[in-house]
């Protein structure tokens, strides 16, 4: 089985272009594309304050906007949806919270913008994503920036990409429930081309550390394997990382490190404990993963995945069995067969793999992925490679 690169502006805005004129009669404005992303290193540290090393992948939400004739009413459509919805600007939280749960990231990014104080007018949309949903991508997390991206076009503005990010982070703590740190907003509408996002997600800095997509690639395999982050389990892994920082006398688990975890343990409790050693090496695991990217050393950079992987399955317990036996088959395959390192990426429980490969050996270790997690698990997973891609911007289409 070949495996599948996509290019950056492909079917999701030739169909959200289309679909737009068959639902609204008329022609778009603009499409904006926003990419889901894949994290390689620095797992649930984000909200944390630690450093991530993620970077957008080539699969995209779009979407066509042009204004409403209704200067106070919005309009949006989905092709994953049967129905368009209306939202009135002046009709506040209410009607939102009480729209399907996809629109409400659309219009809770509105919403914001209004309450803000900032100029909206009426719009249509219509979106269309080719990222899969529910597998750690962040696909909520594109149909946010895709959403804040458009609807500034439309208003003659642009904003700077971590002020897009923190303004879409908001939207999702109020109107999905989902208390998310700022890692997948911030690398949907920063990254680029060919490079990953070191991001301090603390102070907001973003590095851009090149990536050389002609000798090692990006292998993401979907468990198929679904999840939901707002079911309580992303929740609680957050506060125990606040219980673990008050017990340490910091502020964050940023400001601790396993030597600092290890003096105090017995100020934490066993489960404290381990979500404390997995942030705090996590994050140093990051910096030193950074380096090794700058450098091209990918062995030690796979390295650095792998005991990731490990301590997300036995210290954060956000792990399952899909995910740990995708990354055994890939750490099986190991250095010779061209696989670097494996682990799981996103929230957990469920989702994705991402694992570094040589890029001239990458549809022979889809095969054998595909073949044995098959037949180990009997699901059939979707496995693509990906390079870095561009994040945020805007298709003029006047």
């Amino acid at each position: 089985m070949a495996t599948t690169v996509l290019s950056p502006i492909s079917s999701p805005a030739i169909k959200a272009a289309h679909a737009f004129r068959d639902r609204f009669g008329r022609a778009a404005q603009a499409v904006a594309l926003a990419p889901g992303r894949v994290n390689l290193i620095g797992e649930h540290v984000d909200y944390c304050g630690g450093f991530v090393l993620p970077m957008a992948i080539d699969r995209y939400t779009a979407i066509a906007v042009a204004p409403s004739a209704d200067p106070t009413a919005v309009r949006v459509g989905s092709g994953m949806a049967e129905a368009v919805c209306s939202f009135t600007l002046s009709g506040g939280r209410g009607p939102i919270m009480a729209a399907p749960a996809w629109a409400r990231y659309v219009l809770g990014v509105v919403q914001l913008m209004i309450e803000a104080g900032e100029g909206v007018t009426g719009f249509d949309a219509w979106i269309e994503s080719n990222v899969p949903l529910g597998a750690g991508l962040s696909s909520s997390a594109a149909l946010e920036v895709a959403t804040a991206t458009a609807v500034d076009a439309l208003h003659g503005r642009a904003r700077e990409p971590m002020q897009a990010a923190a303004l879409c982070q908001r939207a999702e703590h109020a109107f999905a429930g989902v208390p998310c740190g700022i890692m997948d907003q911030a690398a949907s509408a920063s990254a680029r081309a060919g490079h990953a996002v070191l991001l301090d997600c603390r102070s907001g800095d973003t590095e851009h550390v090149p990536l050389d997509g002609a000798s090692a690639g990006v292998l993401i395999a979907n468990t198929n394997v679904k999840h939901a982050l707002s079911d309580g389990a992303y929740a609680k892994r957050r506060a125990d990382c606040k219980r673990a920082a008050e017990a340490l006398g910091v502020e964050l688990l940023r400001d601790a490190t396993p030597a600092l975890v290890e003096d105090r343990r017995a100020a934490l409790d066993g489960l404290a404990y381990r979500r404390a050693r997995h942030v705090t090496a996590e994050i140093e695991r990051t910096v030193r993963a950074a380096g090794h990217l700058r450098r091209g050393d990918w062995t030690s950079f796979g390295r650095c995945m792998d005991n990731s992987h490990a301590s997300l399955r036995d210290d954060f317990e956000v792990s399952c069995t899909e995910l740990d036996t995708m990354v055994d088959i890939a750490q099986q395959i190991g250095t010779t067969g061209g696989v670097y390192g494996s682990r799981m990426t996103g929230g957990g429980f469920g989702g994705c793999t991402v694992s570094l490969v040589q890029v001239e050996q990458a549809d022979a270790i889809t095969q054998q992925l595909h073949q044995a997690y098959e037949s180990q698990t009997g699901i059939t997973p979707d496995i693509f490679l990906t390079r870095p891609a561009r994040g945020a911007h805007v298709l003029n289409l006047k």
